[in-house]
């Protein structure tokens, strides 16, 4: 098991950015790796947190969204997610996705995790959320997104996510953590 505070054995020389976009920014380092022998090393930094939200409402029914996933090139059925701007509480955004992605409102949000999405290539971190207490009103998608909602008993979004029809990672380890919690009895 490594030391929780080992020091960093990539030496970076110099670093520019190769492009940026209001999501993005590409990052190529000139560095020496840890055998310090010279390398190219390239980053995407991501500009916003990555938010998801599983409502759950009193009989552990929950809603998923399915939508084209460009980078995939294929349809995607996930929790509702989307950018959390960093400079607001992730709580808030939260609840801005889950509204405007199935219309839902949530008195209570729990944060169950945080995890990095693909470390070896990005920072881009999530942070994911148990919305409960819901109250429904009408969806307001942003004009990128052309959206299905499904309502359905979470243990079959569990069951979905073990037969491999959600290939979203977020989804996936949500379902898993919430699954978890349900099954401790924490949520």
């Amino acid at each position: 098991m490594p030391m929780e505070h080992e020091e960093n054995p990539w030496k970076t020389l110099d670093s520019e950015k190769v492009y940026e976009s209001a999501w993005i920014a590409v990052n190529k380092h000139n560095v020496l790796n840890p055998a310090n022998n010279p390398a190219i090393y390239s980053t995407i930094h991501f500009k916003n947190k990555a938010i998801g939200v599983i409502p759950l409402d009193e009989n552990y029914n929950t809603w998923i969204v399915g939508q084209y996933r460009y980078p995939t090139n294929n349809y995607s059925w996930e929790i509702p997610e989307g950018g959390g701007n960093l400079n607001i509480p992730y709580i808030d955004s939260a609840a801005r996705e889950l509204l405007e992605e199935t219309g839902l409102k949530a008195e209570k949000y729990t944060e169950i995790m945080r995890m990095h999405l693909s470390n070896s290539a990005s920072d881009e971190e999530a942070i994911v959320f148990v919305a409960q207490n819901l109250s429904y009103h009408n969806a307001e998608p942003e004009e990128t997104e052309v959206l299905q909602i499904k309502k359905l008993p979470f243990n079959e979004l569990y069951k979905m996510v073990n037969e491999g029809k959600i290939t979203d990672a977020i989804t996936i380890a949500a379902v898993y953590k919430t699954k978890v919690m349900i099954d401790s009895r924490l949520i």
